[in-house]
């Protein structure tokens, strides 16, 4: 079975809700420009039933390189990770 594409999605969101396809688009669109700026913002973005994006500050580690096996250090940075949420896993799952 195929992914679905973006527009895959957009028809069938537009399909099954009464919406044009073009608001459909912007609507998504809307929704992760909001999203960024939250989570940039307060450092979490929760979208209802499907899970929470978060920022989360990882620490300098060790790593090695794969390639000649040598030691290096990994800097410390800042990530972005989605959680899913419980009844997201439960329903596919």
């Amino acid at each position: 079975m195929a992914k679905m594409t973006k527009s895959a999605i957009i028809a069938s969101l537009a399909e099954s809700t009464g919406l044009s396809k073009k608001q459909v688009d912007g609507l998504l669109g809307e929704m992760a420009t909001l999203a960024y700026k939250e989570v940039k913002k307060s450092g979490e973005f929760v979208v209802p039933g499907l899970g929470k994006l978060v920022k989360i500050k990882r620490a300098a580690r060790q790593g090695r390189n794969p390639a000649t096996g040598e030691t290096i250090q990994i800097a410390a940075k800042t990530v972005v990770k989605f959680r899913v949420a419980k009844a997201a896993k439960e329903a596919v799952l």
